[in-house]
């Protein structure tokens, strides 16, 4: 009798540093003339987002209320950890209004997230988004907590992930996401792929999940792998409706975790929300039947998060110029991908790391 074998795909996947972008004619006469904004109307909330499609994750090194403070004069969004308290979430309101329209209010899918959730949008209605975030979205406790939570708000926009596959989108949507965010294990301090050896490409999964979430009318985020502003432009062009950064805003003031100084040189802590410091902060460490899938990094300190914020719009803008895209919505119709050589590959990733 033969033994079954496992089951194999054999198509390939690519991730953002195994392609380039392949120019083409162009009428735009600058940068400038670039539109980054984009209006979008979410499938379940009805609610409209008008801003760059560009967001700060919800780790709590990076989605802080002092990065949501400068992204949002730009038109971009942060997604804010979940672990400020209701005051905090009331003295940020007072005194930024003009910000909440830019921000997400993140949960996990325990009882206390979701009462910790219900009262910042209850308390603060001008926040019309939560995130709802775990490592693994194929659950199905997860899909059911969707469903909750869009029960108790049926007008509030909704992000739910993360997961790699269409059908996994299509539950989301169908469940009551607006947005899911699709990436596991792209991360630069995720480290899921090797602990589990779990995850996919991440170029691969935006186009696919992409054709999935539109094909109902609902939206992605690609979440992770976005190590330089032509990663970001990678993925708009292969059909991501918003695009999630974490590394690219770490070591700046406006983030979170500890700043450290050695030989002279200051470092700010940097870590993924899975990993033994997140877990030790938070939870008082690993717990035993699990492993940490999240690493501790020192970024090298980068003062004001504005210089970067310029850089990426900036790529974005020249990214779109040489393949003729007059606003960032367009990137998708004009993108043709170049797949590289496996030396081109490894120069490409050694020159963005």
């Amino acid at each position: 009798m033969v033994a079954k074998m496992p089951n194999i795909l054999n198509d390939i996947k690519l991730d953002f540093k195994d392609v380039l972008l392949r120019p083409k004619r162009s009428t735009l006469k600058s940068r400038a003339d670039v539109c980054l904004d984009r209006q979008i109307t979410f499938k379940n909330s009805k609610q409209t987002y008008d801003g760059v499609p560009i967001i700060a994750s919800n780790m709590d090194t990076i989605g802080t209320f002092e990065m949501a403070r400068t992204l949002a004069k730009h038109g971009l969004f942060t997604t804010i950890h979940k672990y400020y308290s209701i005051e905090d979430w009331k003295t940020f309101a007072a005194s930024n209004p003009e910000c909440l329209k830019f921000v997400a209010a993140s949960s996990g899918t325990g009882q206390g997230d979701f009462e910790r959730l219900s009262q910042i949008l209850n308390e603060i209605p001008e926040v019309t988004v939560a995130c709802l975030d775990v490592a693994n979205g194929y659950s199905q406790v997860f899909v059911d907590y969707v469903r909750k939570v869009r029960q108790a708000f049926p007008n509030h926009t909704i992000i739910a992930g993360n997961v790699v596959t269409g059908e996994m989108v299509e539950e989301l949507i169908l469940s009551g996401a607006d947005i899911v965010k699709v990436g596991i294990g792209p991360g630069s301090v995720c480290t899921t792929r090797k602990k589990a050896g779990v995850g996919y490409p991440q170029l691969s999964a935006v186009l696919e999940c992409a054709d999935a979430a539109h094909g109902l009318g609902g939206h992605i985020i690609s979440d992770g792998g976005c190590t330089c502003p032509g990663d970001v432009a990678k993925a708009f062009g292969a059909g991501a409706d918003f695009v999630m950064v974490g590394g690219m805003l770490a070591g700046h003031d406006q983030c979170g975790g500890d700043t450290v100084e050695r030989d002279g040189k200051k470092f700010k802590l940097f870590y993924g929300m899975s990993s033994a410091t997140a877990m030790q902060k938070y939870s008082g460490g690993v717990a035993e039947y699990r492993a940490s899938e999240g690493k501790t990094v020192e970024v090298p300190y980068r003062g004001d998060v504005e210089a970067t914020v310029l850089d990426i719009l900036g790529g974005l803008r020249s990214a779109c110029t040489y393949v003729g895209a007059a606003k960032v919505k367009e990137l998708t119709k004009r993108a043709t991908f170049v797949r590289v050589s496996q030396q081109a590959n490894e120069f490409y990733g050694s020159s963005t790391n």
